[in-house]
């Protein structure tokens, strides 16, 4: 992140960088963001009883500030550090900007350009790696799954597969109204990226086919269904429906309606784990079609310039609405896009539960985890249409019963028969389970009130001078 993300202003030099006077001596970091926050100089710093008390300063740059204050032979606030500790630094370094190429000696932040305008004599060559993550590659205990746990990852993927097929009936029930988009076939893609993080911790914010993730990350069948019924019971207290599934408590930040527009929030969900000092990370996922968004490049781009954690998982199924990838896009090799913001970009499979816990256990932990966003591409295969009134008739002949013989559930279950980790009557007992509760979801969906005309003023943002809801 840069020392000082703040426009420069009268104390500035041209490129924004302080110039030193009484003030704050040159490259002293943070320095515009103290001003704002009303400290003006080395003595009133010394005055502040906490720095991350002040307005912008967050526990990173709070670390900053005391090491600075320490390296000075200064003294400082005894409460200013992260954790609000001295930290006994004797010296600081001026780190460079995110927009520099790393040379220590670059300004501290601001305006000024080291991209150089002479440009070298070609051909210019550069030869790119990508990691990949095939199906039938990986095992359980090498990804340090226990042997009950690969049945809890089976449990999971056939509670969603059951949980949706119910559904679809309940929507031609008229249960549930409005859009219904359906995650049959996808269901390995939630599953073994929700086993890879600190659920709870780390985020996870998605689109509109989202009732697969919220299921992964805890939220209960009587929860989904009674949201998809409009029900006061439900996650988003039956004001979200199909498309918005949230629990903040869980870290799953939303389902969201609008192609690509919540790919900015996810990066500002990474943002907010980095400012904070907190070592988690943030799973964007979002389909194929989200690519073709600015909002995608946008979000990107900003990452890789404040280098947040996050990890860029695009879903693609294959078909954006009855598009096919390869018809929509001049480069369909999705993680190759991955290149033009210098991340690291890998493909894994997404029929296989235990291939996409490997490449999301890779991202995680070996870049987001070190600030340094990432894209994967999980390539998967929904089953149904696009949502619940398409047809699919722009599949090809024979297409999805090939698709379906990769399933990744009976590619799970084969798994656990071939190493004897349950037998075929342990499944189906699972199964049975699992589709009772589902059943027992719809009955409390049934059961369950409105919500109260009046909550529809509930959790609405207004203001005094602004007032959005009369």
């Amino acid at each position: 992140m840069a020392d000082d993300t703040s426009a420069p202003n009268s104390s500035s030099g041209s490129n924004g960088s302080l110039n030193g006077g009484a003030d704050f001596p040159e490259g002293f970091p943070h320095a515009s963001r103290l001003k704002q926050a009303g400290v003006t100089s080395l003595a009133d710093l010394r005055d502040v009883e906490s720095l991350e008390d002040l307005s912008g300063i967050g526990p990173a740059y709070a670390q900053d500030i005391q090491n600075a204050l320490e390296g000075a032979g200064t003294g400082g606030p005894t409460t200013g550090g992260a954790n609000g500790t001295s930290t006994g630094a004797a010296t600081t370094e001026k780190r460079p900007s995110p927009l520099s190429e790393g040379d220590a000696d670059s300004p501290a932040g601001g305006a000024a350009t080291r991209q150089t305008i002479d440009i070298p004599e070609g051909p210019l060559e550069e030869t790119v790696t990508y990691e990949t993550y095939p199906a039938d590659t990986y095992g359980h205990d090498e990804l340090g799954i226990a042997d009950d746990e690969v049945l809890d990852l089976l449990r999971n993927m056939l509670l969603q597969r059951r949980f949706e097929n119910r559904c679809r009936q309940m929507y031609q029930r008229q249960k549930i109204s409005g859009f219904l988009h359906l995650y049959i076939g996808q269901e390995a893609v939630s599953t073994g990226s929700v086993n890879a993080i600190e659920l709870g911790d780390d985020s996870v914010i998605t689109a509109y086919r989202d009732h697969g993730m919220g299921l992964a990350m805890g939220i209960t069948p009587e929860e989904g269904m009674a949201e998809l019924f409009g029900k006061e019971t439900g996650c988003s207290k039956g004001k979200g429906g199909s498309m918005h599934f949230f629990d903040a408590e869980k870290k799953m930040m939303g389902g969201h309606a609008i192609v690509g527009a919540h790919l900015p929030l996810g990066a500002g969900l990474a943002f907010a784990h980095k400012y904070q000092g907190e070592d988690n990370v943030c799973l964007c996922f979002f389909g194929d079609g989200a690519m073709h968004q600015g909002a995608f490049r946008e979000a990107c781009n900003l990452a890789g310039i404040y280098e947040l954690p996050i990890v860029f998982v695009c879903e693609n199924n294959q078909y954006a609405m009855g598009t096919a990838v390869d018809r929509a896009f001049s480069k369909p090799d999705l993680f190759k896009h991955g290149y033009n913001f210098d991340f690291p970009a890998s493909l894994a499979s997404g029929m296989d539960v235990f291939s996409v816990n490997k490449a999301v256990q890779d991202h995680v932990e070996n870049y987001a985890r070190n600030d340094q966003p990432s894209l994967l591409e999980v390539r998967t295969y929904r089953y149904q249409g696009h949502s619940i009134t398409d047809p699919a008739e722009y599949r090809g002949e024979g297409e999805l019963d090939q698709r379906q013989s990769q399933d990744a559930i009976n590619r799970l279950q084969d798994y656990i028969l071939d190493r004897g980790l349950a037998t075929e009557a342990d499944m189906e007992a699972i199964d049975e389970e699992v589709k009772e509760r589902v059943k027992d979801a719809i009955d409390a969906a049934n059961e369950a009130s409105f919500p109260d005309e009046e909550a529809i003023y509930d959790d609405i943002y207004t203001q005094e001078d602004y007032p959005f809801i009369a």
